[in-house]
């Protein structure tokens, strides 16, 4: 099974820019999907960006123009730069990758999440 353990959040100005990265504890150039995601307070998880399997991006609209995520398969990490943050933004971010992991009967799918980084943008 995989690990997942994010960095880089903290404490940031309404148009402030912070990046965040996810260090997996192995190999992600097979995950099905790796990503990011996002839960303020009294809200649901949402998506936030992510690669899917064939590599495409896919941003939430509330980010487009804003966020990029990027990642480096040698490194084993997946990265968020958010730049003109508001305070909308403002969240525990969440590392998700899905993968397929391999058991004696066959192959099972299963969501992997890191512990969360949590973001403020506040003046």
């Amino acid at each position: 099974q995989v690990r997942l353990v994010e960095s880089g959040g903290g404490l940031v100005q309404p148009g402030g820019s912070l990046r965040l990265s996810c260090a997996a504890s192995r190999s992600i150039a097979s995950a099905l999907a790796m990503g990011w995601y996002r839960q303020a307070p009294g809200k649901e998880r949402e998506l936030v960006a992510v690669f899917t399997s064939g590599g495409s991006t896919n941003h939430a609209d509330s980010v487009k123009g804003r966020f990029t995520i990027s990642r480096d398969n040698t490194k084993n990490m997946v990265s968020l730069q958010m730049n003109s943050l508001k305070p909308e933004d403002t969240a525990v971010y969440y590392c998700h990758a899905r993968i397929t992991v391999a058991a004696a009967w066959g192959t099972y799918i299963s969501d992997v999440w890191g512990q969360g980084t949590q973001v403020t943008v506040s003046s």
